[in-house]
């Protein structure tokens, strides 16, 4: 360590002054200022992710492990380096159950009193709600029971006629069952029909995220212990969206990649993840007599790369679709273009925002660097290992998994078929 620096011809007060210096810098009670620890995404990628804590320092341009595979090897790396104490304390704003205007609150529709003690919802018109909601089920919460149906036999008196991007009657008289109108597509529009309204936004009546497992119920969850040295980043896309198109060629251009979809196909054909990884056949859909299809073996083909490149078809405040949480349940980290709010909805520091970076050559460069350190890398996987924090356990509790039941307590507090014709 040098001294620092004294002219020779200073004064004896100065010189004085340059030994106070000296020691007081010895001592360590003047320190060099330490670098942010968050990406400064206007700054070069030397000032990129730093600890500073206890003399420990990640720094993905100075600490290289060239094509690191082993995943498991840079999770325990992690732990013994950083661990979940100091994670969670860079992030404690976060790690607390924090509100958040892009969320409802879980335990909206029982604030009120309820007026039934059991409520039947018959769907009637449906797009993409799976079949495995069907169900009867019990919701603690409000002790409430909720009776969610396809069969006009079971809900033969239905309190609530469910409808996924299809119109409800036009009118409705008390006495007749409450109509329910759900649009989880981008544009997101009320009808003019629906007594209760379902979408995306924290403001509609009842909010449902694509976070949920009922999405993806048949994926084979294998999920792979190594990653690629490359290439890095999976990418698959059959919906060619000229935005979406222009941003994936040209960051794909500057990474090693595979592309499995329609769009900017570079495996000589669709449909070949099971031609690199023929393990992730071993789905329960795979085992009937149909032949598997591309999302039977996704998450485990995506499990394999260190990146999943997921772009919304539309950005749009609070439209965070399936294509981001993919990524997040294969245990691979998503480079991310889309709703300006994603931070809400996400654990903290598990998503690389691509509009954050100034260009996409910097974000390029900001990814290569990642995939080099294995620490770095691994403290985007830090949530999987310090349980829930910040939004997430909100964005998974307001999914389509317990649409049901919140339906059904709302439906109960207006009382179903007797509630009046202006109800919400």
């Amino acid at each position: 360590m040098r001294r620092p620096f004294c002219p020779s011809k200073l004064t004896t007060t100065a010189n004085l002054l340059c030994f106070v210096l000296f020691i007081l810098f010895l001592s360590g009670i003047l320190e060099l200022p330490s670098s942010s620890y968050y990406y400064n995404f206007s700054s070069s990628l030397q000032q990129a992710f730093r600890w500073d804590n206890n003399n420990t320092n990640i720094s993905i341009s100075h600490r290289r492990d060239y094509g690191f595979t082993d995943l498991v090897g840079a999770f325990r790396e992690w732990d013994s380096q950083v661990g979940c104490a100091r994670f969670k304390q860079r992030h404690s704003v976060l790690s607390n159950a924090s509100s958040s205007s892009s969320l409802q609150e879980l335990k909206r529709g029982i604030t009120e009193k309820k007026k039934m003690e059991h409520v039947k919802v018959l769907v009637k018109k449906w797009k993409w709600l799976p079949d495995r909601l069907e169900n009867l089920y019990y919701c603690g919460g409000s002790g409430i029971t909720c009776l969610w149906t396809k069969s006009p036999l079971l809900a033969d008196t239905p309190d609530a006629l469910f409808f996924e991007n299809s119109l409800p009657p036009l009118q409705r008289k008390i006495g007749e069952p409450l109509r329910v109108y759900m649009d989880l597509e981008a544009p997101r529009k009320r009808t003019g029909r629906e007594d209760i309204f379902i979408g995306y936004d924290a403001q509609d009546d009842i909010q449902t995220t694509y976070a949920g497992a009922f999405f993806h119920n048949d994926r084979n969850y294998h999920i792979a212990s190594t990653k690629n040295s490359a290439p890095l980043v999976y990418w698959s896309s059959s919906h060619c969206v000229s935005q979406r198109n222009k941003i994936a060629h040209k960051l794909l251009s500057m990474l090693s990649h595979h592309s499995f979809g329609k769009c900017l196909n570079n495996v000589n054909g669709r449909n070949k993840a099971l031609s690199f990884y023929p393990h992730c056949s071993s789905s329960s859909s795979s085992s009937s007599s149909s032949s598997p299809k591309w999302w039977d073996h996704l998450h485990c083909a995506m499990s394999h790369y260190k990146f999943v490149l997921a772009i919304e078809n539309t950005w749009t405040h609070s439209y965070v679709t399936e294509k981001l949480f993919y990524a997040l349940d294969s245990g691979s980290v998503p480079i991310y273009f889309g709703a300006p709010n994603v931070e809400d909805f996400v654990p903290p520091h598990s998503v690389i925002d691509g509009t954050k970076f100034g260009t996409l050559e910097d974000l390029a460069s900001y990814v290569k660097a990642l995939a080099n350190d294995s620490l770095a890398y691994a403290e985007y996987h830090a949530w999987r290992r310090c349980g829930v924090l910040g939004n997430y356990g909100t964005t998974r509790g307001l999914s389509l998994d317990t649409l049901p039941c919140r339906l059904c307590e709302l439906v109960g507090t207006k009382g179903g078929r007797n509630a009046s014709t202006s109800v919400i």
